[in-house]
């Protein structure tokens, strides 16, 4: 199965919508298998986010990014990325579909609840910055077997 890393930002956080949010993944039919809230210190925002240093938004990203706990999260499922980026919609929420997360709970792009992988490689580069791998767990869900079509 693939994995995905999914970071609920602090705004997401502030506003009570973890609950909401993971129950939307699981009802998916993803599987989570890494969880945890977290104020991430500078280093690995730097890491997480280091194709934006040299763009002038950065410095408040990484402000914001740091103001307050992050629930980190690892979701595994067939095209994970895929399912999960359409499920958080467009970067501005102000450009994202109804019924998506960003649609639903975000305003503005400066503070749009949600960041998740855009594809597998970054998926592994993100997981490895936020996780080891004894933190990553192997378990069946009772109904991945009407989930997937074997």
């Amino acid at each position: 199965m693939d994995r995905t890393f999914v970071m609920i930002k602090p705004d997401g956080v502030q506003r009570g919508q973890v609950g909401g949010i993971v129950s939307r993944f699981e009802a998916k039919g993803l599987k989570l298998v890494a969880a945890r809230f977290e104020v991430l210190p500078e280093s690995r925002v730097i890491e997480q986010y280091q194709e934006h240093l040299s763009k002038p938004f950065f410095p408040s990203l990484k402000s914001y990014i740091r103001g307050g706990p992050c629930f980190l999260m690892v979701w595994e499922g067939r095209n994970v990325v895929a399912i999960v980026r359409k499920m958080i919609g467009a970067t501005n929420p102000q450009e994202a579909a109804p019924g998506t997360i960003r649609g639903d709970f975000g305003i503005d792009i400066g503070r749009n609840v949600i960041h998740a992988s855009d594809s597998p490689e970054s998926a592994a580069r993100e997981i490895g910055i936020h996780f080891k791998p004894a933190e990553l767990f192997a378990y069946t869900r009772v109904d991945e077997s009407v989930v997937y079509e074997y």
